[in-house]
């Protein structure tokens, strides 16, 4: 059944904006608490960073000594359903997807709703003029089916989550889905519009696993050709207010309904219920929840709270709140179609280090159990979202005191279903090709110095003319490195090198993967020049790593 949620558009934006930094919560209630009561640790997804303050002030007033340990929304979910979270309580954005499986059921004890925050089409005010949607009665109008159409028109170019990894990039992938079905509710595999979908992604030029990194990225991009940020409202508000933006955003709620994530706190160990408690009893209280939508942004789910709120949360209509389908095999089957079928077909190098300090402490075995698991050795939920993809094409490049050959691997494209989404096992021709992946890794042997920055300026030569050559790819550089670069040029002949390239090369991010006694600032540095992020391996598995990767690919 469809659920009305009153929700605020334009009106009661600036109200927000305007109470972003006011500080008038209430005093704490209870005395302060001792630092050595037990921690209540709670597994929560990286988009719960800005309410990291909660730690300090739950203790205080609770004398639960709580703390948080962020992950991604796939991986985080996986813990949960494997009995590996490790933590007293888990907090997400929503819990629709671990709560369809009859495993994340049995794993959550208890569950409350903390917050709301809807998912939101923020738009370049140029380019909602021009799309006519600054009307409020034309915005009020505007569906799912709109937006599809204005990407495939080549009007909006957004920047969004990664589907296969995200929560906001999956329901934004289902808002299209329910809208191109002409339903909501009791959605099935058969329901899905493969048209609407492709026409959906022609406007998706940014994707990312955070949205920390899109923001970043979109800050630098902004313009005509990034025009739009599909995200939480909660996040599309911050950037409003952060004064970065070349141009506010506009924010659009599709009229047929969208969905809203409501921070669900659940306790996944019983032995830790009365603490629980005690949490939600604060966190739902009128301190916390006015400290949450000061601080975060989100929506209060205390009605007085809400009440007193009622001016900057004030809405001209109300928003349909768009039902997540319990189908599993629907979800998991338009995360594999988008991987292998729609988006945007991969096309990266990873650059290698296989010098000698690569024979130390297991180094070079766990790279190539890194390049397993990518290549079809992880059976995982993360495992399978991370392997290589139909259509993929992936180079492997070692180097050492000097780059190595590149070697090219191609993934061939599956089976298409001619309607709806069909479950195609991985056809022997994938296999074939993640097969010879594995068999080429352990062919790595460790030997020789460390030539990082030649080997990455002839990896990005290499996708630059690669790109010329298949312009629908997304191309990447993925650099693996164990040690300080010692031969061939340095940084700084390196920058100037790297200056001289084409436009379409310096275009292509590349990705770092801190490792062993590489130098942390060595590759911050490169990833300055060059964008993408740096991966820090050093007290994670590197298998992680390159899965946390695959997600900005």
């Amino acid at each position: 059944m469809k659920i009305c949620l009153r929700i605020a558009l334009l009106a009661g934006l600036l109200a927000i904006l305007s109470a972003c930094g006011k500080q008038d919560s209430p005093a704490p209630a209870s005395p302060p608490a001792s630092h050595a009561a037990p921690v209540f640790e709670v597994l929560a997804t990286s988009d719960l960073k800005d309410a990291q303050a909660l730690e300090k002030m739950a203790l205080q007033a609770t004398g639960v000594n709580l703390r948080f340990r962020y992950g991604g929304t796939m991986e985080s979910t996986e813990a949960v359903l494997t009995g590996r979270a490790h933590a007293a309580a888990a907090w997400f954005a929503n819990a629709k997807y671990l709560l369809s499986d009859s495993q994340g059921q049995s794993r959550v004890k208890l569950q409350e709703k903390i917050m709301l925050s809807p998912i939101a089409v923020g738009v370049s005010e140029s380019a909602a003029r021009a799309l006519g949607w600054d009307r409020p009665e034309v915005a009020a109008k505007v569906t799912w089916k709109t937006i599809t159409e204005a990407a495939g028109a080549g009007k909006l170019f957004y920047a969004l989550s990664n589907p296969a990894t995200s929560n906001q990039g999956f329901m934004a992938l289902m808002g299209v889905v329910a809208a191109a079905a002409g339903k909501a509710e009791a959605l099935a595999p058969e329901d899905v519009n493969r048209q609407a979908i492709a026409t959906f992604l022609k406007g998706y030029k940014l994707s990312g696993d955070n949205s920390s990194y899109l923001s970043e990225k979109f800050i630098e991009g902004q313009g005509p050709r990034l025009n739009a940020f599909i995200n939480y409202e909660s996040w599309l508000l911050s950037l409003n207010a952060s004064g970065k933006l070349r141009e506010k955003l506009l924010l659009v709620y599709p009229r047929e309904g969208v969905a809203t994530a409501d921070y669900p706190l659940m306790l996944l160990d019983e032995a830790r219920r009365e603490d629980y408690l005690k949490l939600v009893d604060w966190l739902k209280g009128k301190e916390a929840q006015t400290w949450l939508a000061q601080q975060t942004l989100r929506r209060p789910v205390n009605s007085e709270v809400a009440a007193s709120l009622a001016g900057r949360f004030t809405s001209s209509g109300l928003l349909v709140e768009l039902p997540f389908s319990p189908n599993r095999q629907l979800a998991d089957g338009l995360i594999s179609a988008y991987l292998n079928e729609f988006r945007k077909p991969v096309a990266s190098t990873f650059v290698l280090d296989v010098s000698g300090s690569m024979g130390r402490e297991k180094r070079l075995e766990r790279l190539i159990e890194a390049i397993h698991y990518v290549a079809g050795d992880d059976a995982s939920l993360t495992g399978r979202i991370a392997r290589l993809n139909e259509r993929e094409k992936v180079w492997l490049l070692p180097f050492s005191t000097r780059p190595g050959k590149p070697e090219l691997f191609e993934i061939p494209a599956g089976k298409r279903a001619g309607k709806g989404l069909a479950a195609n096992p991985e056809s022997a021709a994938k296999l074939k090709v993640m097969a010879a992946v594995r068999a080429y890794a352990d062919t790595l042997r460790a030997d020789g110095g460390t030539a990082l920055y030649d080997s990455v300026l002839v990896a990005l030569q290499m996708m630059a003319e690669q790109k010329k050559l298949h312009p629908d790819y997304q191309y990447s550089v993925i650099g693996f490195t164990d040690g300080e670069n010692s031969h061939g040029r340095g940084f700084q002949a390196f920058q100037e090198d790297y200056a001289r390239l084409s436009e379409d090369a310096r275009a292509i991010p590349v990705f770092m993967i801190l490792f062993g006694d590489a130098q942390e600032s060595e590759l911050k540095a490169l990833v300055k020049v060059t964008g993408g992020l740096v991966f820090d391996a050093r007290h994670t598995p590197l298998y992680s790593v390159f899965k946390d990767i695959r997600a900005y690919q």
